[in-house]
């Protein structure tokens, strides 16, 4: 255990939220908040200030205001920062092997296109050692102030904030996780709330040599099974936590439209990532790319083997 959560500070409105979710996280952990911003290097680096002085100058008036924001709100919060230079998807998957927690904000469109992860959150899901938590920021209103001008707001996307709401797991149970259930159930009992658990799978629509629709009484047994499953699966975990409140469920259908709807008033959505050893790509799996675009609560990606 590093004993810090690191967040990745932009000046987005998306990484703004995800310093405050990740302050209030660290602050409920009693650990160090560490704030990385990275500068962007490379051979095509993109930045909206041409002037490389002025950059510096902007990025750590970024950086100031978080920090007073903070210290006002949260003055027993330690933190940490850290300015450097390079790819930030790079960057930060590297400082996912010193630290409990990486925080990163995320984008969105619109509720018709649903959520883009970006360019950088990506690769860095798909690269971490320690778990990482995607936040979105609030709906911008019409009278509110523009990006990069004083937006450390401590109420970022309602969903994040749902008082009492569940911690939502989505377990595939052909590949359970240890890492992914205790995840789970530690943040339940760190933010005293429910743990629900899903496993979502999909009958075949036929079934032997010559296709023929499922019989319900075939699909009853079949979900009575995967049920019995899941409750094993959960056992030693509810034994060593008894105060955690689990609500496991095996149900049948798409497996991430049915997670993004469990989660629509949760505080939390957990999916898990197979480690890959690959450097090369965005291998995060099917069912935890969509719920990173298309969940509106904060996203947890707990990595595994």
């Amino acid at each position: 255990m590093f004993q810090s959560v690191t967040v990745g500070l932009d000046g987005t409105r998306e990484s703004l939220a995800a310093v405050d979710w990740a302050a209030r996280e660290a602050l409920g952990r009693g650990v160090t908040l560490n704030i990385v911003q990275v500068r962007e290097t490379g051979a095509y680096p993109y930045s909206p200030i041409a002037d490389d002085e002025v950059e510096r100058e902007w990025a750590q008036s970024i950086t100031n205001e978080a920090l007073d924001d903070l210290n006002s709100r949260m003055p027993e919060l330690a933190v940490t920062v850290d300015m450097v230079s390079g790819r930030p998807a790079h960057v930060l998957a590297d400082a996912s092997a010193e630290t409990d927690l990486l925080v990163l904000g995320s984008r969105g469109l619109s509720t018709v296109l649903g959520f883009i992860v970006g360019s950088t959150a990506l690769p860095v899901v798909a690269h971490t050692v320690c778990p990482v938590v995607l936040v979105r920021a609030r709906p911008q209103g019409p009278d509110e102030k523009p990006a990069y001008a004083g937006l450390l707001e401590p109420d970022p996307y309602p969903a994040s904030e749902t008082p009492g709401g569940d911690v939502v797991l989505g377990l595939d149970l052909g590949r359970p996780s240890d890492e992914l259930i205790a995840f789970a159930f530690d943040t339940a009992a760190r933010h005293s709330a429910q743990l629900r658990v899903l496993h979502a799978w999909d009958l075949p629509p036929t079934y032997g040599m010559r296709p023929l629709p499922v019989p319900p009484a075939m699909t009853n047994e079949l979900l009575a099974a995967q049920n019995q499953a899941l409750t094993a699966a959960l056992r030693p975990w509810q034994d060593a936590q008894p105060d955690v409140k689990v609500q496991a469920e095996a149900v049948i259908g798409q497996p991430a439209r049915l997670l993004v709807e469990a989660a629509a008033q949760a505080s939390m959505l957990l999916v898990g990532r197979r480690n890959r050893r690959s450097r090369l790509g965005t291998h995060v799996g099917t069912v935890a790319h969509a719920v990173m675009h298309h969940a509106r609560t904060p996203v947890a990606v707990v990595p595994h083997d």
